[in-house]
């Protein structure tokens, strides 16, 4: 560009150079931009000590994440928070997840595949029954950011239709991404279908079966992580969440925290 206008007669006007100017912006980059919009992100951040927040705010990705109205956190000025649980498989534990959720009369969302609405029917409808919010985490787990639009409806197209017929719930309002991937791209389309998508603001290590280290271990992690507003992530297939969720919940409103449904969440 430096040399282009280096090469332009002195009779050019600075209105002349703003034109060529624009149409290189309307033309050679368009691909670049393209890729920039779909460009993959992690969601990561480092996390909260001692009641202070984690550091979603210092992260390259929080204004695309906002700007499609995408949640993490509640609201922070607030002792609340918010239970959500990824289902991809049943590995035996909902059940007792389900049983301390309802002794406890704490709300949750279940995040599930199409494997699981498959797979668990009637742990669906007990989700459903017992006051719980079912939520989209894809039909097939893919990378949705590696796969057009069109698959990514379908993904999504599948999991809300099916849990509709089992469970009679109509409306599917929430997404979690697989593995936290997205793009501006995926945020915009599931947007479009009338998804929020969900994300967290605490979470640890549990997705591993075979790392189960004891439910202190489960409860260590969660509780030296609270903090005002928490949109906590568990996995259902921990033995270790399921063992200490009790613990958890209990501890939590010792501290005086209240759990909340991500219905309940202020207006963004």
């Amino acid at each position: 560009m430096h040399q282009l206008v280096a090469r332009l007669p002195a009779r050019f006007s600075l209105w002349k150079l703003l034109g060529i100017s624009l149409l290189l912006l309307l033309t050679s980059p368009l691909i670049a931009a393209d890729a920039v919009s779909d460009h993959p992100y992690h969601f990561g951040f480092k996390k909260s000590k001692n009641g202070q927040l984690p550091s979603i705010n210092e992260e390259g990705f929080k204004n695309i994440v906002e700007r499609h109205g995408a949640v993490f956190l509640g609201d922070t000025t607030k002792k609340e928070l918010y239970l959500t649980f990824d289902n991809g498989y049943e590995n035996g534990y909902t059940a007792a997840i389900l049983d301390t959720l309802r002794a406890r009369k704490v709300p949750a969302i279940f995040f599930v595949t199409g494997h699981y609405v498959k797979d668990q029917p009637e742990l669906l409808k007990r989700m459903v029954s017992e006051g719980h919010l079912i939520g989209n985490h894809s039909w097939s787990h893919p990378d949705m950011t590696a796969i057009p639009n069109e698959k990514v409806k379908e993904e999504l197209t599948k999991v809300q239709a099916a849990v509709a017929e089992i469970t009679g719930q109509k409306e599917m309002r929430y997404l979690r991404p697989p593995r936290g991937i997205f793009s501006d791209r995926t945020l915009a389309v599931s947007k479009e279908l009338g998804y929020t998508n969900v994300f967290w603001s605490l979470a640890y290590k549990d997705w591993d079966t075979k790392v189960q280290r004891g439910w202190k271990y489960a409860y260590d992690n969660v509780m030296g992580q609270l903090h005002p507003g928490a949109v906590i992530l568990l996995h259902s297939v921990s033995r270790d969440n399921a063992d200490a969720l009790g613990a958890i919940i209990d501890d939590a409103r010792k501290q005086g925290y209240e759990f909340k449904s991500l219905d309940q969440l202020p207006p963004r």
